[in-house]
């Protein structure tokens, strides 16, 4: 009787496992479904870029479904990064970009995440970074060679 039953408990504990298995096979196959906005590059480095200068790049992402989309919403880590991005809807195969703004207060090296917001909760993260380099204070030096050629011109 208890050599019955214990068969019949492994007999039960093969099938569960057995589907656990397979119930996680598909969640993770339709996980693996082709996302419908393919971003062309998802990191720009700016390299040495001076402070208080801003600079711009373009993130360009391609609309890889079968149906129009929208994307709902973009925004910046902090106030020195601007995305500015187009509301209209993007049509399969169709491209569009994200222009994505950074003007450097401090000096030093900068890592910004910018979060692009889709068809309605997906939300995929883009990253631009570099290093600002501190811009001397005042003008520059006179150059007297300048101001000798100036003369001669008179």
């Amino acid at each position: 009787m208890i050599d019955l039953f214990l068969r019949l408990k492994q007999s039960f504990m093969k099938r569960f496992f057995t589907l656990v298995i397979f119930l996680c096979s598909v969640a993770f196959v339709q996980a693996q479904d082709k996302e419908p906005f393919q971003f062309k590059q998802t990191e720009h480095d700016f390299g040495k870029i001076p402070q208080g200068k801003p600079v711009y790049y373009f993130f360009e992402i391609t609309n890889t479904s079968d149906k129009p989309l929208k994307i709902d919403n973009v925004t910046a880590a902090c106030g020195c990064t601007t995305p500015e991005w187009s509301k209209d809807e993007v049509e399969p195969g169709a491209t569009t970009r994200i222009k994505v703004g950074f003007n450097a207060a401090a000096d030093g090296y900068f890592e910004k995440p910018i979060t692009v917001q889709y068809n309605g909760n997906v939300q995929k993260t883009v990253k631009i970074k570099g290093t600002v380099w501190k811009a001397p204070v005042g003008a520059a030096p006179a150059n007297a060679s300048v101001q000798f050629l100036k003369q001669q011109i008179q």
